[in-house]
């Protein structure tokens, strides 16, 4: 079948029509005239590869990579880069009309990455010992690809892959590994999950390590998760921040406190709340080496901690009878019922639980900062948010994941309600 391009829809495939169908292909560009070969059919929609290039868009390029087409993981590295960054903006567009609701949706800007290879200090490796695979799955499958060299890595990144894969053909990785998980810190210090140490000395534990974004120093591991390009985020704290400060903030999914120590800086009073054990455990420990001691750290999952109820949560640590500096905010904090001035969220990639959603409008705060990693789970909570008495004041996007479809989008809201002792 022969197609032309339209467009990229969010997930990455590029949208045709020919025959009938609605085509969505794989690794394309928008403008290729392509043939292609129909893999699945679901519904009125056809999945396809493409067979033949017949006559290449002027936004597409020769993919560096040799693993490209097979290995799942970058799947962009056939556009230009700035072909890439009207993709993503499009995409946002898209999700937030199409499952968003909104029909209007301003102009905004995407912050290009710094580095467009060459720039993940973190990553997962998947192992197959049977087969002495190391690298990531093939395309629409579990089979692992084995990866020699990948160009997005940071070079201590992709030198820790060698060294893990000098260590499989010696024979000295765990037959029973599936994956391999690794973060680079300062100096170059490496964490490997799980740990992996010479043959004569093996490592027990996963090693911790440190990053220093915008003057703030973050303890962390590989088993933590923390953003794969560091090079944006000084950019991405201050897009989710904005001028934003007062007197009481809650972020929600705080991971080692990536957010929460600034608004620690910016707010009286500040709760993250985040479900890992480990991850909360960072956050409090960053606080505290930091100085932060008007901020805490709730070890709950999310949901279940907004149904109990934030406020409630805060009576109860205050009948503790604790008389610190801590403690009577938390008073001031109970007193102020409808008064959260700013509510940070950063979930996965899933997106936020109805149970969260409906949880943040009963908090009723007046401003809601919303970082997201996927667009369609971004649209389907803004729709809730913005039905439930918020406007979207404004849209930035950020090239966290180049020579992927991945972007990393950051919203602000602000309610309509009228707050206590208004007019």
């Amino acid at each position: 079948m022969e197609v032309t391009v339209e467009r990229i829809l969010p997930g990455g495939l590029g949208l045709a029509h020919a025959e009938g169908r609605t085509v969505m292909v794989a690794l394309a560009a928008p403008g290729d005239r392509l043939r292609v070969r129909i893999d699945r059919v679901k519904g009125k929609v056809s999945f396809a590869s493409i067979v033949e290039i017949i006559e290449p868009s002027p936004k597409r390029i020769e993919p560096p990579c040799p693993y490209f087409g097979r290995c799942g993981g970058c799947d962009f590295q056939q556009l230009s880069y700035q072909a890439q960054l009207g993709a993503k903006v499009e995409i946002i567009r898209d999700c937030l009309r199409r499952l968003g609701g909104i029909e209007n949706v301003p102009d905004f800007p995407i912050t290009p990455a710094p580095n467009a290879w060459h720039y993940r200090s973190r990553a997962q490796w998947q192992y197959d010992a049977v087969r002495q695979h190391l690298g990531y799955f093939e395309s629409g499958s579990r089979r692992v690809c084995d990866v020699a060299d990948c160009a997005v890595l940071t070079p201590k990144t992709q030198q820790t892959l060698e060294s893990l894969r000098q260590q499989m053909r010696d024979g000295d990785l765990p037959d029973q590994a599936r994956d391999f998980r690794a973060v680079v810190g300062e100096n170059d210090e490496v964490s490997i999950a799980p740990p992996i140490g010479s043959p004569t000395e093996r490592d027990d534990e996963v090693r911790d390590l440190a990053r220093t974004i915008r003057g703030e120093t973050y303890q962390l591991n590989a088993e933590s998760f923390f953003q794969a390009n560091t090079d944006l985020l000084p950019d991405l704290i201050d897009a989710a921040l904005l001028e934003a400060s007062g007197e009481t903030a809650i972020e929600l999914y705080c991971g080692v406190g990536l957010f929460t120590l600034p608004l620690a800086r910016r707010f009286k009073y500040v709760i993250g709340v985040e479900g890992d054990t480990a991850a909360a455990s960072y956050a409090r420990a960053n606080l505290a080496s930091a100085g932060l001691s008007n901020a805490e750290v709730a070890n709950r999952n999310v949901s279940d901690w907004l149904e109990d109820n934030a406020l409630e949560w805060l009576d109860e640590n205050i009948e503790c009878g604790d008389s610190s500096p801590l403690s009577e905010q938390r008073r001031q904090v109970a007193a102020l019922q409808n008064r959260l001035d700013f509510l940070l969220l950063d979930p996965p990639r899933t997106g936020a639980e109805s149970r969260v959603i409906n949880g943040i409008l009963n908090l009723k705060p007046r401003r809601i900062a919303y970082v997201s990693c996927d667009p369609a789970t971004l649209a389907r909570d803004l729709k809730k948010l913005i039905a439930g008495g918020y406007n979207l004041d404004s849209i930035a996007a950020f090239d966290m994941f180049p020579q992927t479809h991945h972007v990393e989008t950051v919203v602000h809201l602000t309610s309509t309600q009228p707050t206590l002792g208004s007019s």
